[in-house]
């Protein structure tokens, strides 16, 4: 015992001083060697459907990719001596053709190995079993009579399936028993009656067993019960029926579901509760069905072990049974299974396969699938019962472990691998990123690195005069630099330096410490009366690097879309406040770093109401006056009209120069409305008429009357023609053009234009002509795109105006001589594409860098059953752009490609044609799908694959379900079928009803869009021939024979009142005439409407008529019982038939009359059972 305690204590203290295991990012796991590790495996319990192919997954990683192969039963399976079996590319995965072979050949053990030369994972012991639904054992049961009052049990037994079926009881109608604490289902799938009463007398209760796995239904032969009424029984009190005897015990396996139930009989019917003797249930995992006589408490742990007292109690007294509830435990993790573990030559570790359940499990290791104990002598290993310790491991040393642990109640087996890599640091984090935080604010400076042994990190400031260590400096285990409070000072450049035994790496990041964002004006509180305006200010100041972004919320929703509602920079303005306008509005300041926000409420108010006051617009100003005349200016007064009770706001004063623009009126200046004089400036060389309008809050006045002209004398111009520039029309010339003065700018006459150029950078003298009556100059015989100096000048008969500014112009562009280099493609995905390209020379443009155009056509699809396709497009990507994106791409084809400069010429020659491939993408939806060969419970579908297949099909995917009268949709069926079929006959579909399909096809990349479809199916003859024919009932013949001798009597009654008529004198039937009141009948007064007698072959409302007008008779009228005798008869999910069946004559049905055990019409009958299955 003391030795077995100090080597516990020295296992602990070896721990303790344990190198932490590696951790290996995911982007470097694909470059380093690898061990195998399995990363999908088939479950250890494998039922599998005998009408499809066997699938066995087993998926694996490593560097290099492990090899795969498999046992069965214990004993190699060679998969190539079996032309049955194969194995996915890249993959352990085994598909076996069942089409060829039976399914129970290939049941049994199977265990996939994954390897390479690093090591060797295995996986779990696949059982694999094809699922069962057996029929119903043939029988023949007797009616049970019982007297009434007794207790009833009716028995299902149902075959023995795999998985086991689903029972319920329903009537031959398929509709569900009714249940209650009077009767119901145990958990075994009898039904329990407590005590029966005369309304259980029935001649159809049938058990049904549903197969989950194939989705078939069984029924058992119905059990006819008939309830007496002789000898009343007495009341008594409850006894149990299930489970019998004072107490009982069960076993149930920790994280299950357990399930008790007690079912009592007795008169009245007894009540059932539930207590846990040992302790309280608990009630987060307990619930009560069946009417209480059921106890389920899910995911069962070793606490819900102990004695559990169900009690059936009625008003003559009570019973109690006991339960002893134990729980075992098949093995579970404790700390999660054993993780793998990358470690450096030289450091230690640790493998921990810690696990427990009830019995205790047992412990087994194994290195690379065989026994640690038969595996090599490894001297830096030690197993240690549930641990496996490593220590000074060396290169070589890298091996997967397997650790099995396992009792009577099942095994947990895991995988983990030890790898030794020598790797030196790599600092995976971005160089030269920037990080950015607000003053005051926790910045963290990230050093993501990798290496083995693991790297130790420091951290250096600008000049690395020092390591970073201590406050305010936090460095974390992961590399990360923390600075708790951030402040200016710490802006700069950081350097983070990784180094292990084996090298040293290093990265520049930069941290930039902002300031925070503040409103420095806030909104305020705001009364305003209905119909004014009201402004709220949010004035903010932030940080200038950072671009700021205000919103404004009303009630901290968004502003309701109004153009009342104006928002600028910093401030918010509503205009004709309405009652709506009140709640309380936020203004939010946000940065790409932080944010502040302030509100304020808004409260409207009824305005004050003021007398009507009529308003106007102005009369027009009158008496104009020009005073103190100059050259170039003069002064003009004048006398305002009346302001109709509407302040005049401002006048303006317009202009007429009938010199150069005779009847036409021009805005010349405003004044304020308090001002009745204004200074006029004026341009030489015009005849000057002004007049004044007044402007107030209705509009403007009419014009007052003109004043007398103003003359004034020509001069120089004062200014030169604007907008002047130069460009080419042609590669050899120059065109210099300009936006000529205006009469008025003119200034006298005689005016003309002195152009002058010359090419720029060459200090060459002015060239220039003089222009006149036009607006442009053409300099022919230049060099190609050059750059020149331009300058137009004004000149007229007193002179020239100032010294022109220079503007700058080019000669004409011709086309690129070069094409753009170093041209590639890079795929981004199946539809897009990125084109990168070098820029070409600027000489070698010759003109204008307009951009770049991409050239690009589909070759052909991949796929060979596509045609080809050549559609050449064109993307432009203006300016100086080096790359591009290709989207709209087809997937799964060929496309060549060449890239062009163009200038404002045109296009340069084209880059060599370049070709890439797209991957695979998801196909378009089918382009067709027909329904076909519609019957009563089937119907075909056919299509034709997608027009764009997009990639190799990989097979479809059909789903359908039902659609009521109401369009509601029911549960939904899926089919997956093969790339190669183009139609599919669906069976056991539920009768006249109908189904929407969906349908789309897929490729490795997934599935495509479907296609819909809706069709119904037939309706069964069976169902016309069961409406009566009563054109042939003696019951309607009677009717229609009385009904034709009312109508007889009362023509014959009309035709002696018409007679009768004829015989009065004409005095009587003057009189006759005068009293409104009375009136001769008319002859079609007797008229009691048409009779056919067609109407006597007319079916009754509702029923159901054949497309001849007739109804139908045959003999398929018959009942579940007469042609399920032999248990042949099987349902699918949804209720319809999957096995055939034979009718018999229709007149037994007739006798038997409503004590017939008859099945309904398919059509009603799935339409019940499809709501309970």
């Amino acid at each position: 015992m003391e030795r077995r305690g100090m080597d516990a204590a020295l296992l602990l203290l070896f721990l303790g001083h344990l190198t932490a295991a590696l951790e290996v990012p995911l982007d470097l796991q694909q470059g380093l060697p690898q061990p195998p590790t399995l990363t999908h495996q088939s479950p250890k319990d494998y039922i599998i459907d005998p009408r499809e192919n066997i699938i066995i997954h087993c998926e694996a990683k490593g560097k290099p990719h492990p090899s795969f192969s498999w046992t069965r039963n214990g004993t190699h399976f060679d998969i190539d001596q079996d032309p049955n079996v194969n194995m996915r590319p890249h993959s352990g995965t085994m598909v076996v053709d069942i089409s060829r072979e039976k399914v129970e050949h290939y049941e049994g053990v199977y265990q996939c190995t994954a390897r390479n030369k690093h090591g060797t994972a295995v996986s779990n012991n696949i059982v694999v079993r094809q699922s069962r639904s057996p029929l119903w054992s043939k029988e023949r049961i007797k009616p049970i009579v019982v007297q009434e009052g007794v207790s009833l049990v009716l028995p299902c037994r149902p075959p023995a399936g795999l998985p086991p079926p689903i029972i319920f009881w329903m009537d031959n109608n398929f509709q569900r028993l009714p249940q209650s604490s009077r009767v119901s289902q145990s958990l075994n799938g009898d039904l329990y009656f407590s005590n029966v009463l005369r309304e259980d007398s029935r001649n159809d209760y049938i058990c049904y067993a549903r197969f989950p796995h194939t989705q078939t239904i069984q029924q058992k032969q119905p059990i006819t019960v008939k309830v007496l009424n002789q000898d009343p029984v007495d009341e008594r009190r409850p006894t149990f029926l299930t489970p019998s005897g004072p107490s009982s015990s069960k076993m149930v396996l920790r994280g299950q579901v357990l399930e008790m139930e007690c079912i009592a009989e007795g008169l009245p019917t007894p009540e059932i509760s539930w207590t846990k003797i040992s302790g309280d249930l608990p009630a987060k995992r307990t619930a009560f069905l069946h009417y209480q006589k059921t106890l389920r408490i899910v995911n069962v742990s070793e606490s819900d072990a102990g004695d559990y007292r169900c009690t059936a109690r009625n008003r003559h007294g009570f019973v109690h049974h006991t339960i002893h509830v134990t729980v075992k435990a098949a093995p579970y993790w404790i700390s999660g299974a054993p993780k793998n573990l990358v470690l450096a030559p030289g450091e230690n570790g640790v493998l921990t396969c810690r696990a427990s359940g009830t019995p205790k499990p047992s412990i087994t290791w194994a290195m690379n699938g065989i026994p640690i104990e038969n595996s090599p002598k490894d001297f830096s290993r030690k197993v240690e019962d549930d641990t496996v310790i490593f220590t000074d491991v060396q290169v070589g040393s890298s091996a997967v472990y397997q650790c099995n642990v396992s009792n009577d109640y099942g095994y947990l087996l895991s995988n983990a691998f030890v790898n030794v890599l020598s790797e030196p640091p790599r600092v995976l984090t971005p160089a030269h990123k920037v990080y950015q935080v607000i003053r005051n604010h926790q910045a963290l400076i990230d050093c993501t690195s990798f290496g083995s042994p693991i790297p130790k990190i420091t951290w250096f400031k600008d000049s690395r005069a020092s390591t970073l260590d201590g406050d305010p400096y936090i460095l974390h285990d992961n590399g990360t630099l923390e600075i708790h409070v951030a402040q200016m000072h710490n802006s700069g450049k950081y350097t983070c330096v990784a180094r292990n035994t084996l090298g040293i790496s290093e990265n520049h990041v930069y941290l930039e410490v902002k300031e925070p964002t503040r409103i420095l004006k806030q909104p305020e509180y705001k009364i305003v009366q209905r119909g004014r305006s009201v402004v709220f200010e949010c004035k903010v100041k932030h940080d200038p690097s950072l671009i700021p972004t205000m919103t404004w919320l009303k009630d901290d929703g968004e502003l309701p879309d109004d153009e009342r509602l104006i928002v600028d920079s910093d401030s918010l303005t509503i205009t004709d406040v309405t009652e709506n306008d009140a709640g309380v509005y936020t203004c939010i300041m946000n940065t790409t770093l932080d944010h502040d926000s302030a509100s304020a409420e808004l409260t409207v108010v009824e305005a004050t109401p003021t007398p009507a006051v009529l308003y106007e617009q102005p009369d027009p100003p009158t008496d104009l006056e020009l005073t103190d005349q100059k050259k170039r200016s003069v002064q003009i007064t004048w006398t305002p009209g009346d302001e109709h009770n509407s302040p005049i706001q401002k006048f303006l004063i317009q202009y007429e120069d009938s010199l150069h623009h005779r009847g036409h009126w021009h805005n010349l200046t405003e004044v304020p409305g308090t001002k009745t004089t204004a200074h006029l400036k004026l341009s030489p060389y015009a005849q000057y008429t002004f007049r004044v309008m007044a402007l107030n809050a209705v509009g403007y006045s009419r014009p007052s009357f003109p004043s007398r002209v103003y003359k004034t004398e020509p001069a120089a111009p004062d200014e030169n023609p604007t907008g002047v520039q130069g460009f080419g029309t042609e590669h050899n010339n120059l065109v210099i053009s300009w936006k000529p003065l205006s009469g008025l700018q003119s200034n006298g006459p005689g005016l003309h234009y002195r152009v002058m150029w010359r090419q720029k950078f060459l200090d060459s003298e002015w060239t220039s002509v003089t222009v006149a009556n036009n607006s442009k100059f053409v300099v022919s015989g230049t060099p190609t795109f050059v750059p020149y100096e331009l300058k137009v000048q004004a000149v007229n008969d007193y002179g020239a105006g100032p010294e022109p500014v220079i503007a700058h112009g080019y000669s004409g562009e011709d086309l690129p001589v070069a094409a753009p280099e170093n041209v590639q493609a890079m795929i981004l995905n199946s539809t897009l594409a990125e084109v990168h390209w070098d820029p070409v020379p600027a000489k070698l443009i010759r003109g204008h860098l307009k951009g770049y155009k991409v050239y690009y056509w589909r070759e052909r699809s991949l796929h060979k059953h596509n045609p080809h396709h050549v559609e050449k497009q064109i993307l432009t990507f203006s300016g100086n752009h080096t790359r591009g994106m290709l989207p709209g791409l087809h997937a799964f084809s060929l496309y060549s490609f060449n890239v062009r400069v163009y200038n404002g010429k045109g296009e340069g020659p084209a880059s060599p044609t370049q070709k890439f491939e797209t991957p695979e993408g998801v196909p378009s939806a089918p382009s067709s799908l027909v329904i076909t060969n519609s019957n009563l419970d089937s119907l075909t579908l056919e299509w034709n694959p997608p027009h764009d297949r997009n990639g190799r099909l990989t097979g479809y995917t059909l789903k359908y379900q039902p659609v009521n009268n109401s369009n509601e949709l029911g549960p939904v069926e899926e089919l997956a079928l093969p790339a190669n079929e183009t139609s599919v006959t669906l069976l056991n579909l539920k009768y006249s009803t109908r189904y929407k399909f969906y349908l789309n096809a897929k490729t490795v990349r997934g599935a495509g869009p479907a296609i819909s479809q809706e069709a119904v199916t037939i309706m069964d003859e069976a169902v016309a021939s069961r409406q009566v024919d009563i054109a042939t009932q003696g019951w309607f013949i009677g009717l229609m024979c009385a009904i034709a001798l009312l109508i007889l009597i009362l023509l014959i009654i009309c035709f002696i009142q018409r007679n009768k008529g004829g015989k009065y004198p004409v005095k009587e039937k003057e009189d006759a005439h005068t009293d409104p009141e009375f009136q001769p009948m008319k002859e079609e007064d007797c008229t009691f409407g048409e009779y056919s007698d067609n109407e006597d072959h007319k079916p009754l409302k509702g029923s159901r008529t054949p497309s001849n007008g007739t109804v139908k008779r045959d003999d398929s009228d018959d009942s579940l019982v007469d042609y399920g005798e032999g248990g042949d008869g099987q349902f699918n999910e949804d209720g319809s038939f999957i096995g055939q069946y034979s009718g018999k004559s229709a007149s037994r049905d007739t006798a038997e009359g409503h004590e017939s055990s008859e099945a309904p019409s398919p059509i009603n009958a799935m339409n019940s059972l499809n709501s309970f299955v």
